[in-house]
């Protein structure tokens, strides 16, 4: 069975638990802030942006 080495993007040091739970995604994520803005504007590509939240389990529920 082939050894799949994960690496932690650049969410890995962001205060946000939702942010850190998303570390250990295959998305190059970047945080929001100038560096993101940087390189879309470099690339010239859009910024898609990805929003949501962490809650206990009961906070989901009720």
């Amino acid at each position: 069975m082939a050894h799949i080495d994960q690496k932690m993007n650049r969410l890995a040091l962001e205060k946000s638990p939702y942010l850190r739970h998303h570390a250990m995604n295959p998305v190059d994520w970047y945080p929001w802030g100038e560096e993101a803005f940087e390189k879309a504007r470099k690339e010239d590509k859009p910024i898609f942006l990805s929003i949501g939240y962490a809650s206990c389990h009961w906070c989901q529920v009720s």
